[in-house]
């Protein structure tokens, strides 16, 4: 009984947390593939989507990453996801069903 208890707090307790996110590259789309991924340095530190601006990365520059959440990652791009979290926290995007949120 204990147990069972103990995996249900777990499971609780994981919706409590951030959704599962990548730094990409907001200029870099491409249709087949999506965004490609980036060093998390190149995004703000922050869970906020306005992680935009210019940054450096010893010789290359990435001039919009932004935080990518709930995304399919595949080669080393990231595709069908958002650019904003509380979305992502809506449609359930790491493991937790949305609450209120009709189908699409």
């Amino acid at each position: 009984m204990l147990g069972g208890m103990g995996v249900l707090a777990a499971a609780l307790s994981a919706c409590g947390s951030d959704p599962d996110r990548r730094c990409v590259d907001r200029d870099s789309y491409d249709y087949i593939n999506g965004y490609k991924i980036v060093a998390d340095k190149n995004c703000s530190s922050g869970t906020s989507s306005s992680g935009k601006g210019r940054k450096k990365t010893g010789k290359t520059r990435v001039s919009d990453a932004d935080w990518y959440y709930d995304s399919d990652v595949s080669g080393g791009y990231a595709d069908h996801g958002t650019f904003s979290r509380s979305e992502a926290v809506d449609r359930g995007g790491f493991g937790c069903s949305g609450s209120g949120s009709g189908g699409g």
